[in-house]
Order: C-alpha cells, then structure tokens, then sequence
C-alpha cells in the first residue's frame, strides 16, 4: 500500500505542477480504486457505482488546490469518496453506517499525533448545547436536518439556520485556535 500511496501522491504533486499527462495518470489510477470502494459498499447497486466514480474524480480535480501536500493523497481522496457516497445514501434516503476502520485499506499512513489546538472535540464542546447537537447529529451522525431538528425540538428550517450559525461559528474558533 506504501507503494500505491507514493506513486498517487507523486501523481498528484506533479499535476499540480502542472503536468496534464501525470493528473489523468492519476484520475485513471484512482478511478480504479473507487469503483471497487463503491463496489464494495453498494452490491445492490451497480448503476449507480460509475456516476459515484465519476462525481468523486470530479470532486478531486476541482478540490486539487485544497490538497495539502505535506498529507497523504489517499486519505484526501478517499476522504472525499465517502463523503459522496453518504450524500448519495441521504438522496436516496438509505441508512446504512460506514465506519472509518472500513476505509482503512486506503489510508497507507497514520495520521501524526498532533497538539496544535484543533481538537474538533473541545471545539465543539464550547459551543450552546443546541448548536453541538446539531452539528454532531448531522455532520457526524449522518441524520438529515428533518431528524436533527426533530430531536433538537425546532423545525427542520430553523435546524438549518442554526446549524449553518453553528458551522460558522465553529469554523471561527478553529481558524484562531490555529493562528
């Protein structure tokens, strides 16, 4: 895995670089690897398998300035693949739990320990109970904003609005918290 780790981050270093020919190396590589992760997670579904493909690869090209290049590519990309996997299951309205240890065969290297004072669990703890739940049930949990309001005891409208105050707010926080 170290191998493939490389090679896609070389790939994907020298397309920022601006080498045409090494991006769709790269596109051609990951696509491969996605459409056995989407296989894998949704065997009832194969038609819809490519268009997942087709929108992560998509995704990644658009998203390739937000690439950090001292982290690994899989773990960015697939990182992306299961967040387009589960706004599929919400359209379609499917629940099903992904864990992260199910992507593990991807992630080639640990994440570094760090200290840096971007703990997401503080940050969240400092926030109204309210606007926590929120995020927690819907970023975190995968509940839609119907459900996530239902519980908080507001409409889903007003669950959108405060959740959207609580995402910028924490955003905020974060972004001191790293200055």
């Amino acid at each position: 895995m170290d191998d493939l780790e490389a090679r896609l981050k070389s790939l994907m270093l020298s397309g920022l670089g601006g080498d045409a020919a090494a991006h769709r190396q790269l596109l051609g590589l990951l696509s491969e690897r996605l459409r056995g992760y989407f296989s894998k997670r949704m065997p009832a579904a194969p038609a819809d398998v490519e268009d997942l493909v087709q929108e992560t690869l998509l995704a990644v090209h658009l998203r390739r300035a937000s690439y950090d290049r001292a982290q690994p590519f899989t773990a960015w990309a697939f990182a992306i693949a299961r967040y387009k996997l589960i706004d599929h299951w919400r359209r379609r309205k499917i629940r099903v739990a992904t864990p992260l240890d199910d992507v593990a065969e991807f992630l080639s290297v640990e994440p570094a320990a760090s200290d840096d004072g971007l703990d997401l669990t503080r940050a969240l703890g400092t926030l109204p109970e309210r606007q926590r739940a929120l995020i927690e049930d819907v970023k975190l949990k995968g509940f839609s904003l119907s459900e996530a309001g239902a519980r908080a005891g507001v409409s889903e409208g007003a669950a959108k609005v405060a959740l959207h105050r609580a995402l910028r707010l924490l955003a905020g926080r974060m972004r001191r918290a790293d200055a």
